[in-house]
């Protein structure tokens, strides 16, 4: 919102207060004031001229040699390239001295050998926006229509002495958005009275009703309308001054009649349309919702269809006007307009919030209908806006508003203590003081005892509960006033929770082993939408898919790291290791929301470990992925419950896969993508995996309890068992660890042997197993001991043997 000062100080005394001190003023308040513009800023020696003489240029085409009194006695030659120049013209002349916008100096010059004293100037050479400089003069000079004389100071002809404050309102303060709601807000913070505009009008003895009737289909969306006749207006520009005004305020000035709807907008908040009662095609205003498919031509030449959930105002057959958002454009007011129709109305802030998104037609009437306009400023603007047009289009008013009215809205009447207005801002203010608070704000009030009772205009409504009454107090009483005290009662210091731990600590840890965070689609098509799943459901299609192949809701993260992995290669990144924590999402049937579920994924291809210095090299495989899980497992403290065992997965390498659980349940699997889909993802060897998030990250494991280094030597004893070839070295190991009794510390498999001298479907594994204890150095009888204990139990539980 764009506050003229000037403009303000008709509704309100500001006394000596300057614009940048009420400025301050607001803002300490409540409402943030952006910025003061003034102006004038940057002009000097701006003044009227007569064109007395205006001929060609001798030299020049497009130039004219203007002959112009500027009110020092002799005039002054100036030569001119504007288009619209004329003899008998009083126009804005910058003097030889003189200085424009970006300290551009006027000085004598010569154009093409003829001698200029100074600058005849537009609009927009005054720093006034293209935009919004009247469609006459927006490629020439600016003509005064008004007689004004020759030598008179410009700036203030042209209302460029003003000042503008620039308001960053919240959209609760919808009363603000008018002139007169800043001169209450106003009013209220320098304790002053508002000076309402005086309403007088000479209507004609005719009736408004006799030309025109109002119907209201939807009063729901539209309780309140009312229409205004006046006649035999003449169509011609509206006053400078309130040219001016618009353009300070951001509007374009069109017309005498719709320049009047706009300035009643700015002034009343109340937005108001005019059309051309001779095209508005009948003698009835029937307000209804639009038919499904109906059409409407806005006035700016825009053919729009309709729903049947938008308001529009008719003739009684066709829609002339999106309500509260635009006009149609077969009723609009021209040059040869003689009779208006005027409305003004209370829409709904819903209806009109919707239509405007609907079609992407933001306005300044809607924008004020959707955050609500003050019902009690329905009728005096239109009779206001009635009473300009008699004055400035030489309208004859007729008598009387006709209007259809279902509109049922009382001032809200709220109670507080004053005990309870003290408790919560921490002061200490009197009963008086906020008694001639509320009084300042022009709010009705009542005190019984400690209880005071509050009527609030309907301008205001924002104001509905206790909390905003004590708002009211504690912004004109002073923000900066309020005691100093520090929070009372328990606080609890903020912390992650245990998965949001856990989750971090994962991305880091993956990150520090050499994987890249990878943020890919949740979307994909519907093959690979079930490939890799963990859990096998249906999966979840959607309903107006942008494409095939982004058509379904993932089941595993896998498919769309392929898909990046490929990318890369594809570009000559040959080593690509990528991990993502994501969401899949599985399908709870028909008419449900899917249930979304977190999971961890990698994939990984290429060169792991390349030292050229050393001659090293090795590709990622399968060890190097199930090495980085071990060690993530021991960093979330789950390694002790975590088991692998190899597995059958439908797109995974069959020999080179195991499936991992965590006690006892299975949460994913690891291993290398089956040759076959390599080929079709042409990719090489490549490693994934994928857990489940959620059992990982709320695992319930006992502390960390650290132990001291050993003071006592370890013993270690190696072991090489034959088993047949389906026993796999996780299995025995639990059985040793099982039977290694208190002093078994460690466990770890460093051969396998398959081939020559033995059985067939048979294989040797060995391990090494050390044994300590914490109190005193193990004698080798008592790690025999222990030993023979785990010979005998793979013997039975395994069927294993030693080796010879």
């Amino acid at each position: 919102m764009l506050v003229s000062y000037k403009w303000l100080q008709e509704y309100v005394d500001l006394g000596n207060i300057t614009a940048a001190e009420l400025a301050e003023k607001i803002t300490r308040s409540g409402i943030e004031v952006d910025g003061v513009e003034q102006l004038s800023k940057g002009l000097k020696g701006i003044v009227v001229g007569e064109v007395l003489e205006c001929e060609q240029h001798p030299q020049a085409d497009k130039l004219k040699k203007c002959l112009v009194d500027i009110g020092e006695g002799e005039p002054v030659q100036i030569i001119c390239g504007a288009p619209n120049v004329a003899k008998g013209q009083k126009v804005i002349v910058a003097k030889v001295g003189a200085v424009l916008p970006g300290n551009f100096k006027i000085k004598k010059a010569k154009l093409r050998g003829e001698e200029s004293n100074g600058m005849i100037c537009s609009l927009q050479e005054l720093g006034i926006e293209g935009k919004l400089v009247p469609k006459e003069f927006a490629d020439g000079i600016y003509v005064f229509k008004d007689d004004v004389e020759a030598g008179t100071d410009a700036i203030p002809l042209l209302n460029l002495d003003d000042e503008v404050l620039e308001l960053d309102l919240t959209p609760n303060r919808a009363d603000a958005l008018s002139m007169l709601g800043m001169a209450y807000e106003a009013a209220a913070i320098l304790d002053q009275d508002v000076n309402l505009p005086d309403i007088e009008i000479n209507e004609t003895d005719e009736k408004a009703e006799s030309m025109i009737s109002v119907k209201v289909e939807a009063p729901e969306d539209n309780p309140l309308y009312t229409a205004k006749i006046i006649k035999n207006v003449k169509i011609g520009p509206s006053p400078l001054w309130m040219q001016m005004r618009l353009m300070a305020a951001g509007i374009r000035p069109h017309n005498n009649v719709v320049d009047i709807t706009n300035y009643i907008l700015l002034e009343y908040g109340q937005p108001l349309h005019a059309f051309d009662y001779d095209l508005f095609g009948s003698k009835e205003v029937v307000v209804r919702r639009a038919r499904e498919g109906e059409k409407i031509v806005t006035l700016d030449e825009i053919e729009r269809t309709l729903t049947s959930e938008q308001l529009v105002i008719t003739n009684g057959k066709v829609p002339v006007a999106l309500a509260g958002v635009m006009g149609g454009a077969d009723s609009e007011v021209n040059d040869d307009t003689t009779t208006i129709l005027l409305e003004s109305a209370y829409f709904s802030g819903q209806s009109i919030r919707d239509t405007s998104k609907y079609h992407g037609l933001r306005s300044e009437a809607s924008q004020r209908y959707e955050k609500g306009v003050d019902p009690e400023r329905v009728r005096p603007a239109a009779e206001r806006a009635a009473q300009l047009m008699a004055k400035y289009a030489g309208g004859d008013v007729l008598t009387g508003l006709v209007e259809a009215n279902h509109l049922s809205i009382e001032p809200a009447v709220v109670s507080i203590t004053l005990e309870k207005i003290n408790r919560v801002l921490g002061t200490e203010i009197s009963m008086d003081e906020v008694k001639k608070i509320f009084e300042r704000l022009k709010f009705g009030v009542q005190i019984e005892g400690s209880l005071i009772t509050v009527t609030v205009p309907t301008r205001r409504g924002d104001i509905s509960i206790e909390e905003d009454l004590i708002e009211e107090v504690a912004r004109l009483y002073g923000y900066d006033r309020l005691p100093k005290t520090l929070p009372k009662g328990e606080a609890t210091p903020g912390g992650l929770t245990k998965a949001q731990r856990n989750r971090r600590m994962t991305r880091d840890f993956l990150e520090g082993a050499g994987l890249f965070q990878a943020i890919t689609y949740s979307l994909t098509s519907e093959a690979k939408s079930v490939m890799f799943s963990l859990e096998h459901r249906e999966p979840v299609k959607l309903s107006m898919p942008m494409s095939e192949e982004r058509s379904r809701l993932r089941l595993s993260l896998i498919p769309q790291l392929l898909e990046s992995l490929s990318y890369n290669i594809a570009r000559k990144n040959e080593s690509v290791a990528l991990y993502e924590i994501g969401s899949v999402f599985l399908n709870e049937g028909e008419g449900r929301q899917p249930e979304e579920r977190e999971h961890i994924a990698g994939a990984m291809t290429g060169i792991w470990v390349d030292h050229p210095w050393q001659g090293e090299e090795k590709m990622v495989d399968f060890f190097v992925a199930k090495g980085i899980l071990e060690a993530l497992f021991k960093k979330l403290g789950v390694d002790p419950h975590i088991e692998w065992k190899p597995a059958q997965i439908e797109g995974m390498h069959p020999g080179r896969t195991a499936q991992i659980y965590l006690a006892g349940e299975e949460i994913g699997f690891v291993g290398q993508l089956h040759p076959h889909l390599q080929k079709e993802f042409d990719l090489k060897n490549t490693i994934l995996f994928e857990l489940m998030a959620e059992p990982l990250f709320h695992y319930e494991h006992p502390e960390l309890r650290y132990k001291p280094i050993p003071r006592f030597p370890a013993i270690s004893r190696d072991i090489a068992l034959v088993v047949d070839k389906a026993v796999d070295a996780g299995t025995l190991a639990s059985i040793i660890k099982d039977a290694g009794g208190k002093w078994l510390k460690d466990i770890y498999v460093f051969d396998l042997y398959e081939g020559e001298h033995m059985p067939e479907g048979k294989k040797s594994i060995a391990f090494s197993l050390t044994f300590a204890a914490p109190d005193k150095t193990l004698t080798d009888e008592e790690v025999a001991a222990a030993h023979s204990k785990v010979v005998e139990a793979v013997q039975k539980k395994a069927g294993a043997e030693l080796r010879s």
